[in-house]
């Protein structure tokens, strides 16, 4: 009976810790992409600004054109090439219901690079997204498929490899599907936050409390017994990960918290889509964060992140109910993908003391809330938060002050702080302070200012009132932006032989850095020029441009219009 007994707890105890069902996955289907060892440099699910990252990125030895080749049969479904992003990309879709991709990639196979080329000629645009059929690109796995680089968002040399649900086009962890990789290195926490949620997570600064390792992975807090003046908290975690072998700080893969050794909330990143990448702002402690600090996983669901990556269990949102006065134990358990587990302990109890000021609802510091629809109206200055915008009740400020530039038409409006992060863009209309010109309405843009940072975007008219939208909050104005962009040659001058150059390139220049609808002729024939990271337009030689006297004319605009064109001529 006593056997039976221990039995029966032993299977309550792992039924009850198991917060989440483990995916099942076909594991060894795909291969290591490259022909080296895998070695991580970013795992997925990694904590960057403003998104999740959604894949592996694999180290290449700090070189370009490591040999990349398919993960698995399938064929080529897509092929991108953008400045930013991916930079050049290929996607495979395979017969099992997955597609990889392979991104930050130099030249594809020579069959691929010529197709792609071609069809850059037909629509006349380096900066492509292209959907082969199915039949014209078939490839085996571990066929060569490109040459790794360090195109597009990339900042040094590596492989960016993904795998997605081809049907919905969901990432999932590809460390989960059984990759080549020795890892048993259990994650380590560095810190714990702790979140008073009577407030908005935004009107408080986070508790961080260091930690000590005990040994073994067992952590734990300082001071071990915390008290706290709100009977409603919430917790956060500051932690990394790596693999056996490298020094990479990588991502978590999972985080449960337990009250009282009962399961309450805890995150998982198995799958996410590219839709809801930009909720890594809903899951992390955002002010901490963009005021300087560390990156801390907030263990609560705020209402405004839609497809969480929570799963809550008897915390309602991650909010901890302490109002019984009594010390409750706090364990949260941090795991990666190989299951090498940390956990971190401690005890708290809540003793109410003296509360602290809360912002209170004023004509200029109104009240906004998530999954609502709210606006705000003065004379000239109108903003508007969509339902989809916000993660957690704030308080939203505006201030207004006249402007100092001499381009400016309007006063400058500040709305909200740079610590409000925002989900979706919201809607700001504004009012110039004298009758503008049809030409000066056309040349008009909104600009948006926070600390160092700055965008413009052209406005749409209505009634007088000039509109646009932002995913930051900052500072707002209008502007009458009459100077063109200036187009400036790159080592070389017209009239110039180029006869023993093997490249032409330019660069284009803005007074608000930002430039569109750049079209380079040669001849009178469009010309492609590859314009990677969104820097230099550079074009290298080949059978477009043929020995001989030639004409480069290249026409640029800004975004508020503002139109430049330049012509060389040079010989080859």
């Amino acid at each position: 009976m006593r056997i039976l007994v221990i039995v029966f707890l032993l299977c309550s105890e792992m039924l009850t810790a198991q917060v989440f069902t483990p995916a099942i996955y076909p594991k060894g289907y795909f291969r290591n992409p490259l022909a080296i060892p895998i070695d991580l440099s970013g795992n997925f699910g990694e904590l960057r600004p403003n998104h999740y990252h959604m894949g592996l990125d694999l180290k290449t030895r700090q070189r370009e054109n490591q040999p990349v080749h398919a993960a698995a049969d399938g064929y080529v479904a897509r092929i991108k090439i953008e400045p930013g992003g991916f930079g050049r990309a290929l996607y495979i879709n395979h017969p099992n219901g997955y597609t990889t991709l392979y991104a930050h990639l130099n030249d594809f196979n020579p069959q691929l690079e010529a197709w792609v080329k071609e069809q850059q000629y037909k629509q006349q645009s380096w900066r492509v997204f292209l959907e082969p059929p199915a039949s014209l690109f078939p490839v085996k796995k571990g066929d060569f498929i490109a040459y790794s680089g360090n195109t597009g968002g990339s900042q040094a040399p590596h492989l960016h490899f993904e795998v997605r649900r081809t049907a919905d086009d969901i990432n999932l962890n590809p460390l989960l599907f059984g990759l080549p990789l020795t890892d048993n290195v259990p994650p380590r926490i560095l810190r714990m936050g702790i979140y008073d949620r009577t407030k908005s997570i935004y009107e408080q600064s986070a508790r961080i409390f260091p930690v000590k390792l005990t040994g073994g992975t067992r952590y734990v807090a300082t001071p071990e017994l915390i008290t706290v003046t709100s009977p409603q908290i919430s917790f956060a975690i500051g932690a990394f990960d790596t693999h056996t072998g490298s020094t990479n700080l990588n991502g978590i893969f999972e985080s449960i918290l337990y009250v009282d050794e009962q399961p309450a909330v805890g995150f998982q990143m198995d799958n996410i889509s590219y839709n809801d990448t930009r909720y890594l702002n809903a899951h992390i402690d955002y002010r901490t964060k963009s005021g300087g600090g560390p990156w801390l996983q907030q263990l609560f669901d705020l209402p405004g992140y839609i497809n969480s990556i929570y799963k809550n269990e008897k915390a309602q949102g991650g909010v901890i109910d302490l109002s019984d006065g009594g010390i409750h134990k706090i364990r949260i358990e941090v795991k990666d993908t190989y299951l090498n587990s940390s956990t971190l302990e401690c005890r708290v109890q809540y003793k109410p003391g003296t509360a602290s000021a809360v912002s209170t609802t004023s004509a200029n510091n109104p009240m906004f809330y998530p999954l609502m629809l709210d606006g705000f109206e003065r004379e000239d200055c109108e903003f508007y938060i969509g339902e989809r915008c916000l993660y957690d009740s704030v308080h939203i400020r505006y201030n207004r002050s006249a402007s100092a530039s001499p381009q400016a038409v309007s006063a400058q409006h500040s709305i909200g702080a740079s610590y409000i992060p925002l989900q979706e863009a919201f809607l700001v209309r504004i009012q110039p302070t004298k009758i503008l010109t049809p030409t000066e309405q056309q040349r008009t843009v909104m600009l948006w200012t926070s600390g160092t940072k700055k965008d413009v975007q052209k406005v749409e008219w209505q009634n007088n009132w000039a509109s646009a939208r932002f995913r930051d909050f900052g500072t707002y104005q209008l502007l009458v932006d009459e100077e063109p962009p200036t187009i400036v040659p790159v080592g070389f001058t017209d009239g110039a032989d180029l006869s023993k150059a093997t490249r032409i390139s330019f660069t284009i220049k803005d007074n608000y850095n930002k430039f569109k609808n750049v079209r380079p002729t040669l001849d009178g024939k469009w010309l492609r020029f590859t314009n990677d990271k969104g820097r230099t337009f550079i074009y290298r030689f080949d059978e477009y441009c043929p020995p001989g006297k030639h004409e480069l004319t290249i026409y640029a605009e800004d975004e508020a219009g503002n139109a430049t064109s330049k012509t060389f001529t040079f010989t080859r």
